[in-house]
């Protein structure tokens, strides 16, 4: 008698490639075959897709991107989205991610989660006292040491022995936005000055040394404009990118070469001059992205909707070289949704996905 384990490799792998990210971990336990080619699915070995989440709506999604078909004479592609329904009854206002691990920060001073998406366990972050409140004006750092992950920088939480401990460090400027990268959290930061003489950098908080580096060279120079955009991206957890929006409408994408806390090279990706695109996506003031380093190309996430008479929706550009552009629509929703009003737009996080065995 045949069962599913019997079923040819080359099948199963195109069944995985098909199965939501979310739902990885209920495929795992199918046999001991299909535990084994998930990971080479998920790790994309076989098929290369970006694997990622975003918020919507103060809900967390899952999303899959596949490039393959995609060059400039075609432009097949491959979208698909999931809300992920584990944490459907909370409202999430911001989401963090390290190594296949989501820190999700919630509305309403609950106490923040650590999920795996991949194994599906989740670890609940106590707080530091009976008295302390989580605000969503907290700044927060996601990383580990030597595997052990933690969580916090003015205050680190150990998610190991679920214990805190006291830092005495001060980042003395005005941190933005930050990404997670070989365990480590680097930020865009500026000084905390008057314009028009205010410096950008980056800046990295060590876990592993629990300070924070000096500050690392940027390959711009940002004046703060209202018209300006800067926003970091992971590249397969090796490198970091950094997306800078001029305000004269002209997009410039790096790509770091090395990147230590005390040191940083960086080379140049991709450089569009955005008032040669459609006024919809020009007039967006701040995109969220990934890039594929095989295909050249960058794919740019607008944290606002897009609306017609019946739904709304998200959109993703397809960025090359010589002015190639294409859009995808994806997350459509009716305009009679709960939230239609208020979409989440202060917590948009898009970042690339790998799976982590650590267990919660």
């Amino acid at each position: 008698m045949r069962t599913i384990s019997d079923l040819p490799v080359a099948l199963v792998e195109e069944i995985l490639s098909r199965v939501p990210l979310t739902s990885l971990s209920a495929v795992r336990s199918t046999c001991k075959t299909w535990n084994a080619l998930s990971k080479t699915q998920i790790f994309g070995k076989t098929r290369q897709q970006f694997l990622g989440f975003m918020m919507i709506d103060f809900g967390l999604y899952s999303i899959k991107f596949d490039l393959q078909g995609l060059n400039y004479e075609s432009d097949f592609v491959e979208p698909s989205i999931k809300r992920v329904s584990i944490l459907d009854q909370l409202d999430i206002f911001k989401v963090f991610h390290c190594e296949g691990l989501l820190l999700c920060v919630f509305r309403g001073n609950r106490w923040p989660v650590v999920w795996n998406p991949y194994l599906g366990g989740t670890g609940w972050i106590q707080p530091i006292s009976d008295f302390h409140k989580y605000q969503v004006s907290d700044k927060f750092a996601f990383g580990y040491e030597n595997k052990n992950h933690f969580f916090g920088f003015y205050d680190i939480y150990d998610l190991n022995s679920s214990a805190w401990k006291v830092l005495d460090v001060n980042p003395d400027c005005d941190i933005k936005c930050g990404v997670s990268l070989k365990g480590k959290t680097y930020f865009f930061a500026k000084e905390i000055a008057k314009a028009p003489n205010v410096k950008d950098f980056l800046v990295c908080f060590d876990f592993t040394a629990e300070r924070f580096g000096p500050r690392l060279p940027l390959p711009f120079h940002s004046c703060g404009l209202f018209s300006e955009h800067v926003t970091l991206s992971c590249v397969r957890d090796e490198h970091l990118a950094v997306l800078y929006r001029r305000y004269n409408g002209v997009m410039e994408i790096y790509i770091t070469t090395k990147i230590e806390p005390n040191e940083v090279f960086w080379s140049n990706f991709l450089k569009v001059d955005l008032t040669t695109f459609p006024d919809r996506f020009y007039g967006s003031r701040s995109h969220y992205f990934f890039i594929d380093e095989e295909k050249k190309v960058a794919v740019v996430f607008k944290n606002e909707p897009e609306w017609t008479m019946d739904c709304s929706y998200q959109t993703a550009y397809i960025i090359g070289k010589g002015g190639y552009l294409k859009s995808v629509k994806f997350g459509e929703t009716p305009n009679d949704r709960k939230h239609n009003n208020a979409w989440n737009i202060n917590s948009f996080m898009l970042s690339s996905y790998v799976p982590s065995l650590v267990q919660l």
